[in-house]
């Protein structure tokens, strides 16, 4: 007769398994806190804040040109500000497009920019180009030249560069305020294209050329688009420095009757002993909208051209 089997009882499941898990769960809670206070998770915090602290400090001053255009001139003299438009009104835009002035001095500005541009970026293209692909005497003093240029202080340029367009009768003249933009211009962009124009390694050029391209068809086929961002960066420093500029056209431009927009802005304050800002956030804030213009077209143009770059490259 054999022995009857022992009898098994179950094992009770919050003993078991269930009780590693249980410990398992706690501990990866407990790294999760202790991870989620680590000190680098308190450090990018700290960064996240203050790169919105920052942002709100730049944004603000907008904010409140944009915001004072639109409040009639009883509201913007009062002692107690006002953080948000609540009586807007359109006058003070209404005033600025009334006055023929405005016209002349956007034209004036649009026209002196647009020449700047294209003459600026046209030279200093063509020197960034010479600079990194060619080998000639006098290269090294060039590059210290164009260094040297960029810390002599504008202002110390004024009384020769008044009386250099004064002999040529330029004074008072677009084409006269055009050069002296251009000159002002050019060193920081030849010395921009020229790090783009060497960051392009000069073996695609070759490999182009081994293909049966010529040098100047494997240039602009190869080399140019991924110079494209480049040349697209130095198109925004030239625009805004021409558009923005105020003390070398307070210089050229003495004739009242022929001033660019920053000119016709101060004209504002002059014209009146009791400054009316309402007009003068007016006429800043649409001065400032053909620059937001201009980026946001520039910059869809920058992304399309680094892409294009990639790929072709």
């Amino acid at each position: 007769m054999s022995a009857p089997a022992a009898r098994t009882t179950p094992a009770d499941p919050a003993v078991g398994p269930v009780g590693a898990d249980g410990d398992a769960s706690t501990a990866r809670r407990s790294r999760r806190g202790r991870s989620s206070t680590s000190p680098s998770s308190v450090s990018r915090w700290l960064l996240g804040g203050l790169a919105v602290t920052l942002g709100l400090a730049w944004a603000f001053p907008i904010y409140w040109m944009v915001s004072s255009a639109f409040l009639p001139s009883n509201r913007l003299q009062t002692r107690t500000p006002s953080f948000f438009p609540i009586e807007a009104t359109l006058s003070n835009f209404r005033r600025v497009v009334s006055d023929p002035s405005f016209y002349e001095a956007f034209r004036i500005s649009l026209t002196v920019t647009g020449l700047t541009l294209v003459a600026a970026i046209l030279f200093a293209f063509v020197a960034a180009l010479a600079v990194s692909r060619f080998r000639f005497r006098g290269r090294k003093a060039f590059i210290v030249t164009i260094l040297v240029v960029q810390m002599i202080p504008a202002e110390g340029l004024f009384i020769s560069q008044y009386q250099m367009l004064d002999s040529w009768g330029l004074v008072n003249r677009v084409l006269g305020l055009t050069i002296v933009y251009v000159a002002a211009v050019l060193p920081f962009t030849i010395w921009m294209l020229r790090g783009f124009v060497t960051g392009v390694p000069i073996e695609l050029e070759e490999a182009g050329m081994m293909d049966g391209l010529s040098r100047t068809g494997a240039f602009f086929r190869i080399t140019f688009p991924l110079l494209a961002p480049g040349l697209i960066a130095a198109g925004v420093f030239g625009f805004l420095q021409a558009w923005n500029e105020y003390t070398l056209a307070l210089v050229v431009m003495t004739d009242p009757g022929r001033r660019t927009l920053p000119l016709w802005l101060q004209g504002l304050v002059e014209a009146n002993r009791a400054t009316d800002w309402g007009l003068v956030m007016a006429g800043a804030t649409l001065i400032a909208v053909p620059v937001i213009i201009f980026f946001l077209v520039v910059q869809n143009r920058m992304t399309a051209g680094l892409v294009s770059g990639a790929v072709k490259g």
